[in-house]
């Protein structure tokens, strides 16, 4: 259950600013002193508030003000605040933003405290520590959790297609003809006539239900969209990651799957970037509606996305791709401490406990993410199993050693700016594929400039 204090302030986007001056400003009352602590997953604010509890009841001295704003706010008022120097002491770190936050040295590097207090960073999954490294190997993070991308699917919806669990066990994709899980997709399409997608007489301006849910145009890393398939072609977003300098969205690889993608909307078994764009990158509530058999999402959405009238959501891998693998990108958090903050030895202490086995052990049992401590993984998928839902398609990637990780670059914002456009069109029938060749051009040029 949710648990709100009087150190949890849930702030508006506007008064975000407010509770980041007063971390500078001072400490606590008695001598002590307060750190503001961000983050954006609305879903994870009881755990974290129990870590905190706990942390001022072993550090007496030092309190944690917790404050938890959408991603949009989030990041809006956090680059702001960052720039005029008055951002929270200790937030949580998004890939999307930690290159350009080193390169600007708006946050703290950590090496020399991991280094003090001998942080054993061997607990944690391999690969996740390496991608909060600058180019000197000097970090700036402790993981804290990971994510992975599955099927999302309807039971009842399924039930009704005449398909069972066992359909979505070698379900394969290429980005020629989509393969049988584009077959999948389009039998889970249905009209307002109840014509399904792969029958006679299918109206695709009249769909009741879409057999996948598009919840962003693909842009960036594509996390919960086109990677998984991407990754299965033997396509790398960069030239070299982390750090690399040369992006590849001209790769023929990357141009046919983004073509197949936009085809299932053409198609109708998939919405319109209109529609994707009204749910703001969240399908939860259009997917409790039953406007949707299927989404690709991350483990962190376990909770949210519910099956209309008490039906069953269950996980599945992604489809097997060109290279024989079912493929996700491993992702991860971590909490960055700001340059700006004034109590940088306390900030240390308190986000040394959130990467600690201490506190991700409650974020474990309580199931929301994949806590970033390799020997958690089980408690977190026990508590789910609890509860009588299977997750372990998360997990597979892991164990089958075909998950891939995010690419770390700088001029990220500067990408995404440049990409975003060209990716409406192509999802809007505007523009092909052929469109992202001067694209990938533009872009590259922002590292050789």
């Amino acid at each position: 259950m949710r648990r709100t204090k009087t150190t949890l302030a849930v702030a508006l986007a506007s008064m975000v600013a407010l509770s980041a001056c007063s971390s500078n400003a001072g400490g606590g009352g008695g001598g002590g002193v307060t750190l503001q602590y961000w983050l954006w997953d609305a879903n994870q604010v009881a755990q974290y508030q129990t870590c905190a509890d706990d942390f001022h009841a072993a550090n007496p001295n030092i309190t944690i003000n917790i404050t938890q704003t959408g991603w949009n706010d989030y990041w809006n008022n956090l680059t702001t605040n960052l720039v005029a120097g008055t951002a929270p002491d200790v937030f949580t770190d998004h890939l999307n933003y930690f290159a350009d936050f080193v390169a600007k040295k708006q946050i703290i590097d950590l090496q020399p405290y991991i280094d003090k207090d001998k942080v054993d960073m061997s607990v944690y999954w391999p690969g996740l520590a390496d991608v909060w490294k600058d180019q000197n190997g000097d970090s700036y993070g402790l993981p804290k959790d990971w994510d992975t991308i599955a099927i999302f699917y309807n039971e009842d919806m399924i039930t009704a297609a005449g398909l069972t669990d066992a359909d979505f066990a070698n379900l394969t994709w290429n980005p020629t003809d989509g393969g049988t899980w584009e077959k999948m997709i389009a039998h889970m399409t249905i009209d307002s006539n109840g014509v399904r997608g792969d029958q006679p007489g299918f109206d695709k301006t009249k769909v009741v239900t879409y057999g996948l849910a598009m919840v962003s145009n693909g842009a960036g890393f594509s996390q919960q969209q086109m990677a998984p398939y991407l990754f299965t072609t033997g396509f790398q977003f960069l030239d070299k990651n982390p750090w690399g300098t040369v992006w590849n969205f001209s790769d023929p690889n990357y141009k046919a799957t983004v073509t197949w993608y936009a085809s299932l909307i053409q198609k109708g078994y998939m919405n319109d970037l209109a529609t994707a764009t009204s749910m703001n990158g969240n399908a939860a509530d259009a997917y409790g509606a039953g406007k949707f058999a299927m989404v690709t999402e991350g483990d962190w959405n376990i909770s949210s996305h519910k099956a209309p009238n008490g039906g069953v959501t269950k996980y599945a891998p992604t489809p097997i791709g060109p290279n024989g693998t079912s493929a996700s990108m491993f992702n991860g958090l971590t909490d960055a401490i700001s340059a700006s903050s004034k109590h940088v030895d306390e900030a240390w202490q308190w986000v040394k406990y959130l990467g600690s086995e201490a506190c991700q052990s409650k974020v474990a049992a309580a199931g929301v993410v994949f806590p970033a401590i390799k020997s958690l993984a089980d408690q977190t998928i026990q508590a789910h199993m609890d509860a009588g839902v299977d997750v372990s398609a998360f997990m597979s990637y892991a164990k089958n050693g075909t998950t891939f990780l995010p690419p770390v670059t700088t001029h990220y914002a500067d990408v995404l700016a440049i990409q975003s456009p060209i990716m409406d069109d192509i999802m809007n029938g505007k523009q092909t594929a052929d469109a992202l060749d001067a694209m990938n051009t533009q872009i590259n040029a922002l590292y050789t400039s």
